[in-house]
């Protein structure tokens, strides 16, 4: 019989609702009937519901990867909590009669079966799906149209940009701010979602400002305003480059996502941006609200086992749209990535996936991660830099790090915490912005040999006001596992 964690059904699950009810059905006895096929690829029960009769509630393993689920209750939620709560049964170890896998489902596998290998063969023989020639011709032309378009947002861009320059952000906290936020509006109809995301920004920084006059806000609209001439100087060209080689198509450039290309995973593959046979740990899980673009980003910090190199996760829930999108969660198992889909960047670059399995964390993945932190603060500290100096690219860094100790020590404000390494030097750790405070949890940890000779993972960025880089501590890392500052 197959095992199941808390960890995979919270993964399946299309939200926390759905896992809460799941549990409450399996622990009431909501099943009156369970079985399961002689291969173990099979599993169906009967399950109390609302109505008259019981729903039936299946679920398919012949595709590891990819499981099936089934139920005829009415639920569009897939899979439902019915179907989790079968997932509970079977991770309750609960007795299941062994019986044969029902003809209509040996049917379906079937058709399954032979849709993939009609795939197979299309992918062998280089086959496309584009319907003619006339149909791609047209999506060229289309996608042609469309960075024109985006070419005059930026050049209305470039205008509204210099007008701040010239004019000089000192004088923002009496500028009327409706122009400005016409212009973000705008950008959206020049099919330049990430421009205006940038300047949406800038507004409200722009609008704090004026309510408070807070330095803090005019150093961070300063930082933004940087950004946009970054980007409108270099999209442009790139823009430009591509109507001359006539070709349209999304590339690997930083570029075509900072202008707010969406990259499906097939194109990422397609690209040769993959990796095969990925094992992964997370070190740390935060939820984000980012007023800009009126959305939470689910954060998510992972370390490859085999490599050390650090990935982030990114799901972008709007606020529009918060009931339809599953918030993701925090992973306390590693994450076996059959295929896995990097988008292009620096360091800790986005990653995707489609199917995925778990496995118990073991103390030699601990051991593994560890080994391929940096030794010492400067040693982070060069290719952080680094990276922040590209204006495209986040102004923060994962990193993980050695350390001799943590503790407090007294400046001339009062108390604050700072990370030593082994040759002595210290990084001052600070929570950055409104981000939720991960030094609180350090004073809360019961065992404080915690703070000597471990692995920190924190994110390292550079304070604009005080002019110096800080460390934003998330977790500690140790042999025997991972102490979460988050969640």
């Amino acid at each position: 019989m197959r095992t199941f964690s808390e960890q995979q059904i919270v993964f399946l699950a299309p939200n926390g609702n759905a896992v809460n009810n799941a549990r409450k059905i399996s622990s009431g006895g909501g099943f009156v009937m369970r079985r399961r096929s002689a291969d173990d690829t099979f599993y169906m029960g009967e399950c109390k519901g609302s109505g008259k009769s019981n729903y039936v509630v299946s679920a398919d393993f012949i595709d590891e990867e990819h499981p099936v689920f089934r139920c005829s209750c009415p639920s569009r939620q897939l899979p439902c909590k019915h179907s989790l709560a079968l997932l509970f049964e079977i991770a309750g170890k609960k007795d299941f009669l062994v019986g044969e896998i029902p003809e209509d489902i040996l049917e379906k596998r079937k058709k399954k079966q032979a849709r993939e290998e009609k795939k197979a063969e299309a992918a062998a023989s280089g086959e496309k799906k584009a319907p003619s020639g006339k149909s791609s011709r047209a999506g060229k032309a289309a996608r042609t149209k469309k960075i024109k378009k985006q070419r005059e947002g930026l050049s209305v861009m470039k205008q509204m940009v210099d007008q701040l320059m010239n004019m000089g952000l000192s004088a923002m906290g009496s500028v009327s701010l409706k122009s400005y936020r016409d212009l973000a509006k705008q950008l959206g109809d020049y099919y330049l979602p990430g421009p205006q995301n940038y300047f949406n920004r800038l507004v409200l920084e722009m609008e704090a400002y004026q309510k408070d006059q807070d330095p803090g806000h005019y150093h961070q609209a300063v930082e933004v305003l940087k950004r946009l001439r970054a980007l409108e100087r270099k999209a442009d060209s790139y823009l430009e480059e591509k109507l001359e080689k006539d070709n349209p198509e999304a590339d690997d450039d930083i570029l075509y996502e900072e202008l707010g290309g969406i990259w499906k995973l097939e194109q990422l593959n397609d690209l040769g941006l993959k990796k095969e046979k990925v094992r992964l740990m997370q070190l740390s899980f935060q939820v984000i609200f980012d007023a800009a673009r009126k959305e939470y980003i689910d954060l998510g910090y992972w370390a490859d086992v085999d490599t050390g190199e650090i990935s982030c996760t990114r799901n972008y829930r709007p606020l529009k749209a918060l009931k339809y999108v599953k918030q993701e969660d925090s992973c306390f198992e590693v994450a076996q990535v059959p295929v896995l889909s990097y988008y292009p960047g620096g360091m800790n670059k986005r990653i995707r996936w489609d199917g995925v399995t778990f496995a118990p964390v073991e103390r030699t993945d601990l051991e593994a991660v560890i080994k391929f932190a940096y030794q010492d603060i400067a040693s982070a500290a060069k290719p952080v830099k680094n990276e922040l100096k590209n204006l495209l690219s986040e102004d923060y860094c994962g990193v993980l790090l050695f350390f001799e100790r943590i503790g407090r020590i007294k400046n001339g404000q009062g108390e604050i915490y700072v990370m030593e390494d082994k040759t002595g030097s210290r990084i001052e750790l600070r929570v950055r912005g409104d981000w939720e405070n991960t030094l609180a949890a350090l004073s809360l940890i019961p065992d404080q040999e915690v703070l000597h000779g471990q692995v920190l993972f924190g994110l390292m960025y550079y304070d604009q006001e005080d002019k110096k880089i800080c460390l934003y501590p998330c977790s500690i890392v140790t042999a025997k596992g991972i102490v979460r500052l988050l969640y």
